[in-house]
């Protein structure tokens, strides 16, 4: 059985959408509990997940990584799935999951697409399809047995940003990984209200400076100054 974890905040305008293709794209009723995990949000997010009927729950620290310690923390189910608010599951993605997991398989993500027709970001999705932990990113949802993410000692709550891709090696030294030839769709929002060339630019930079060691105030900073809209 499946624990859907979802880290939130401020997220009013999508909560539902996502809560709501869970649900339909369930088709094999494994999904047992769904869990918004807000980072004290000023919108409504909180009574709009209720609504759907789900668990909404605020986080005691906001953080993504945080969040979603939080919400595994109480999950009940054997099989967690990490997705973002904006981001949605392909039909009988819990089907695949459990397929996965009966075949030796303790973790996974699919590739990733966007809701945005546009051949520079279909290229990057290209790249996701290979298990290479540098394009692994949290866009493309992270299932994980519950007792390998324990093992892992869960997301860093230390890390402002880049958590989930760094969970990424822990929990493969556990277990055999999984790269869906499915994928999920999530929001090009970022991309439409900063410019699709400049924020791919904006991660790139982000992304390396992560890898050469630069601290997360250092990227922190770097990402709410260039990046509209931030939420970090």
């Amino acid at each position: 059985m499946i624990s859907v974890i979802i880290p939130a905040f401020n997220e009013e305008e999508t909560i539902c959408e996502t809560i709501r293709r869970i649900k339909e794209f369930d088709e094999e009723n494994l999904v047992k509990e769904i869990i918004v995990v807000d980072g004290g949000s000023t919108d409504k997010t909180i009574e709009t997940a209720e609504k759907e009927g789900v668990k909404a729950i605020v986080s005691p620290t906001k953080g993504r990584g945080a969040q979603m310690n939080y919400g595994a923390s109480i999950a009940e189910n054997k099989i967690l799935y990490f997705l973002h608010a904006d981001t949605i599951p392909p039909k009988k993605f819990s089907g695949d999951i459990s397929k996965a997991i009966t075949k030796g398989f303790t973790s996974g993500c699919y590739r990733l697409s966007f809701d945005l027709d546009h051949w520079f970001l279909k290229a990057n999705c290209w790249f996701t399809r290979f298990n290479v932990n540098a394009v692994r990113f949290g866009d493309q949802s992270l299932f994980v047995t519950k007792n390998i993410f324990e093992k892992a000692g869960g997301f860093r709550e230390d890390l402002l940003m880049m958590e989930d891709q760094e969970i990424i090696g822990r929990i493969k030294k556990s277990g055999k990984f999984k790269v869906m030839n499915r994928s999920v769709i999530t929001s090009a929002r970022k991309y439409s209200e900063n410019g699709i060339y400049r924020i791919q630019a904006i991660f790139f930079l982000i992304w390396m400076m992560y890898y050469l060691g630069f601290s997360q105030q250092k990227l922190l900073r770097l990402h709410r100054r260039l990046i509209r809209h931030h939420k970090l």
